[in-house]
Formats: structure tokens, sequence, C-alpha cells
């Protein structure tokens, strides 16, 4: 049930031998310029098999549409946070287009 992994272990083959570096270090342009720092996640030396992409693809959709509704949930709920926010300190509706037609005296154009 364990699949075997295809990318090769190289940290215990750089780690055993002293006089070996590991693959992955780049230079540190910062206050050191003569450490090297290596990479926390080194790049996969071969390729993962489909199922192996496919689960990772779905997880990938599964994250984006949980962070867009949660997104468009959060900017539905401040807009009706500070829809009722306007209509308590205006003490009406805040929006002048949704305000009924009754409480404006027609004009003579309408008669």
């Amino acid at each position: 049930m364990a699949e075997k992994s295809q990318i090769p272990d190289n940290n215990n083959s750089a780690t055993s031998s002293s006089g070996k570096k590991p693959a992955a270090e780049v230079g540190s342009g910062s206050s050191n310029p003569g450490q090297k720092m290596s990479y926390p996640n080194r790049p996969e030396s071969v390729n993962p098999d489909q199922a192996t992409l496919r689960e990772q693809w779905k997880f990938a959709i599964r994250q984006y549409s949980k962070w867009y509704s949660h997104a468009w949930g959060t900017a539905i709920l401040a807009g009706g946070v500070f829809f009722g926010l306007g209509w308590i300190i205006k003490g009406s509706n805040p929006l002048p287009s949704l305000q009924s037609s009754s409480k404006h005296p027609k004009r003579d154009e309408d008669k």
C-alpha cells in the first residue's frame, strides 16, 4: 500500500561524508558573502508519477475553491455590515436608488 518514493534521498549521503557539500547551495548576498545557504526544499531529481500529480492537482483545486469562497463570503458579509452601518448612521436607507417613490413629490411633468 505504501509506495516507494522515486526521489533519491541525497540528505543522508551528503551529511554522512564530511568531504562532500550538499548539492543545492546558493550564495547569500546579504551580510556574509562567503557563507552558503542550502535550499529548504531542493528541486526534485525526477518527475512524480501521474497519480501523485493528479492528487496534488485535486488538492490545489480544493484549496483554491475554499479560499475563493471564503473571499466572496467575506466580501458579501462586509457589504452587509457596511450597509447596516450606513443605515444606522444616516437613520434611513443609505442607497437613494432603493428609496420608495412615495416620499418624493410628483413633478408637473409627470402629470
